[in-house]
């Protein structure tokens, strides 16, 4: 091995650990611009449930699959036994990144209960609650067998099964937040710094699986970490749609949602608003709406 090759392979894992830690970043980041806009506005009119509570399901199945791919023997040597001794590639900065990101959609989830929304249909859906239910069932289910030892199931198998609801998840939960754009005609109430951020993660995310794999030389453990590549893969495609309709189709930001407030300025120069945000609902400023919103498909 010549000089080249060596400061190659040394400069390699240093690329990875900055891709790894600035996607940690990036991804990470994209969970607090939601949570600000449903602050600022005290409002969340505009936002999907499904995606809100099928976020925290997937994020709980993510940090479960990466906390024991890191720190369990158990799962490790089982992954190796399935992967002619090959280490599996989840890093440090996958598990701080599950964690953190479980955290915020559980605080984004908890806003959904505490700021006003439209309760005649901003409810979470029917197949959203039917699916939640059947994932837990059937990850009970698997958690037995692999304590059991049951047909041969291992917990390595329940922790792919949960790898797989965080994917199907990853493309399930976007799809009703693109419908609500479309059917209001307008991006308000989805902060596209959101998407933006996640963008720049789901690309920095890929890069570094794909640079681990290339550097151990054992593409396997793309195949064997899918949930990574996947939720990668899905989110770029998702946010390539979604700043489609932010910043092509969609273009109006009227934001009716938002509480409206009379500004006084008094003797002391401080202002006040007049109407308290409990007391600002959409329909009663725009009657119109409901007219409108009966019209949409």
């Amino acid at each position: 091995m010549d000089h080249s090759e060596q400061a190659a392979q040394g400069l390699g894992p240093f690329i990875s650990y900055v891709l790894g830690w600035t996607y940690f970043v990036a991804w990470s980041a994209s969970f607090y611009p939601q949570a600000i806009l449903n602050w600022r506005r005290k409002s969340v009119q505009g936002l999907s449930l499904d995606y809100i509570y099928l976020n925290v399901l997937g994020f709980l199945c993510y940090s479960i699959f990466n906390l024991s791919f890191f720190f369990s023997s158990e799962i490790q040597d089982e992954y190796k036994r399935r992967n002619n001794g090959k280490e599996n590639l989840v890093r440090a900065n996958d598990i701080f990144f599950a964690l953190h990101a479980l955290i915020l959609s559980t605080f984004t989830l908890v806003q959904t209960w505490v700021y006003k929304r439209q309760e005649s249909h901003q409810k979470v859906s029917l197949w959203a609650k039917i699916y939640i239910v059947a994932a837990v069932v059937i990850a009970v289910a698997l958690a037995a067998q692999a304590a059991f030892g049951k047909q041969g199931r291992e917990w390595i198998d329940l922790l792919y099964y949960l790898s797989t609801v965080k994917l199907v998840i990853s493309f399930l939960k976007y799809c009703p937040q693109v419908y609500i754009n479309w059917r209001a005609q307008s991006t308000v109430g989805w902060s596209i710094h959101n998407i933006l951020l996640d963008f720049t993660g789901g690309v920095l995310s890929i890069a570094q699986l794909v640079l681990d794999a290339s550097i151990a030389g054992d593409w396997t453990g793309v195949s064997g970490d899918l949930v990574k590549f996947g939720l990668g893969f899905l989110s770029i495609a998702f946010d390539l749609l979604f700043m489609t309709q932010h910043y092509i189709l969609y273009r109006d930001r009227t934001d009716y949602y938002a509480p409206i407030q009379a500004i006084d300025k008094t003797e002391g120069g401080e202002r006040r608003g007049l109407l308290q945000p409990e007391t600002r609902d959409y329909h009663a400023i725009h009657p119109a709406a409901d007219l409108e919103e009966s019209r949409l498909p």
